[in-house]
């Protein structure tokens, strides 16, 4: 655990009381500070005072006795509407931080590589925190993935890698990464942010204080990302390293054909092939490849090194997993698209694909998606948006609105082994959120998988994650 000294014996306010907000609780206790924990779930406040915490009702405390307030970075501070606990803190002129931001005070002679970016920064995380591992170095991974970051052991001097969100940034006002890593960008939580330009303001606060010898990673291959990485070439000190996925670049990281080529000091040079990794398939991963490549080397690691720590990336739930094969059939749990730009990535992966998808629908639906339908073979609708993604599909297009996750992994099964489509892929890709039906997308990929394992003749892959095209 974090020890977060600069609290102690000070009244420290946190509202949100999940995960990252009892570990935040837990460490300013155990470092001496007086906490005052609120939730608005009386089920979380419970729990919080099962574990010692004697709850505070931030609506009627006095703020008079607060400086800080660490906000959960799910509960709204500025848009759509500032959550009454932020509005009092802003108007008793109460600072509202991060868990992250803690962590930075705390960990002062640590190294930090943020990673953020509308889709991808999960994966890119745990790729750079394994080849880091893999190579030596001491290393713990947090913030937007895994364990809360003041939960973690200390690491002194090592270094923190650590995803970034939209909302995490805006909450972490003193920490300057070492290394900053964007991997993209495209409309996404936009009322929270009161729209796009303010959604790109967060994503750019990776960069906030970067000077030299410290490195910023930015993707090229959105327009978003391009202007981002443009405007830092014009105005900025640190070292800028761009990186594609789609494109030959003359400063950089790229990647052609799935082999990863390096042009960040000079002519580029092949260094490895990416299509062999299974935990790494399809443009989109190798756009992550590229960015955790550039990070790595940012940190001093060789070329060859990082390539073959990546062959042993053992990937992450959720994100393009495949859970169960049966009678021929590829179960891929891909829970984590959320929205239809992370879809996207999942259906350019594959040829024949029955896909599951709904929830609850972000801006824009599925539209976008329309030059991929034909490798939909049949689609299965579930969720708030089921009656809005079958009206947006084309008539051409077979599918049902099924309602339910456990009514669409039935249909599918059954439909594709009636079509005899040996090697095809039942796909959850949802496109949309999980809350309408699930806690989150981790519970919705975990039923997935239970369900997909119950059918008949299924059996765990011998693989962790899919690999290339079915």
């Amino acid at each position: 655990m974090i020890e977060v000294y600069p609290f102690a014996s000070y009244p420290v306010a946190v509202m949100g009381l999940g995960k990252s907000g009892l570990a935040t609780a837990e460490a300013l206790r155990a470092a001496g500070a007086e906490v005052w924990a609120w939730d608005d779930s009386e089920a979380r406040r419970a729990e919080a005072k099962a574990k010692g915490f004697e709850p505070v009702d931030l609506m009627t405390c006095d703020w008079k006795e607060l400086t800080t307030l660490v906000l959960s970075p799910g509960i709204p501070h500025t848009h759509p509407k500032p959550h009454p606990v932020a509005a009092l803190a802003k108007q008793h002129k109460v600072e509202i931080i991060g868990d992250i931001e803690l962590l930075a005070r705390c960990e002062r002679h640590a190294s930090y590589i943020g990673v953020t970016g509308t889709n991808g920064k999960s994966t890119t995380t745990a790729l750079i925190g394994h080849v880091l591992k893999a190579c030596g170095r001491r290393v713990a991974v947090g913030g937007n993935i895994g364990t809360p970051v003041l939960a973690l052991n200390p690491i002194n001097d090592g270094t923190y890698v650590l995803e970034m969100s939209s909302y995490q940034l805006e909450l972490t006002v003193s920490l300057t990464f070492d290394v900053a890593v964007l991997i993209n960008v495209s409309p996404d939580h936009l009322d929270r942010h009161g729209g796009m330009d303010g959604y790109i303001a967060a994503k750019k606060q990776i960069f906030h204080r970067q000077t030299t010898p410290r490195t910023a990673v930015v993707g090229i291959d959105d327009p978003h990302s391009l202007a981002l990485h443009d405007e830092l070439v014009r105005v900025a000190d640190q070292r800028i390293v761009a990186i594609s996925a789609q494109r030959r670049i003359d400063r950089g990281v790229y990647v052609e054909d799935g082999v990863l080529h390096d042009a960040i000091d000079g002519p580029a040079k092949a260094i490895g092939d990416l299509r062999p990794i299974p935990t790494l398939p399809g443009a989109h991963n190798w756009q992550n490849a590229a960015a955790a490549y550039a990070a790595c080397r940012a940190v001093g690691l060789e070329g060859k090194a990082i390539v073959e720590a990546m062959a042993g990336y053992p990937g992450l739930p959720h994100r393009q997993e495949t859970v169960a094969v049966a009678g021929g059939l590829t179960f891929v749990n891909d829970s984590k698209a959320t929205n239809a730009d992370a879809a996207a990535k999942a259906l350019g992966c594959y040829d024949a694909i029955y896909w599951i998808a709904g929830g609850r629908a972000k801006e824009g639906g599925i539209a976008s998606l329309a030059p991929l339908f034909g490798r939909i073979r049949r689609a299965y609708l579930i969720g708030e948006s089921a009656t809005s993604f079958a009206q947006a599909l084309p008539a051409s297009l077979l599918h049902e609105v099924s309602g339910t996750l456990e009514a669409a992994v039935k249909a599918a099964h059954r439909d594709a082994l009636k079509d005899g489509a040996t090697g095809a892929v039942v796909l959850l890709s949802p496109a949309a959120a999980s809350f309408d039906q699930f806690a989150n997308f981790e519970a919705r990929g975990d039923a997935f998988r239970s369900l997909t394992l119950s059918l008949p003749g299924a059996a765990r892959p011998t693989a962790t994650a899919a690999g290339g095209r079915a």
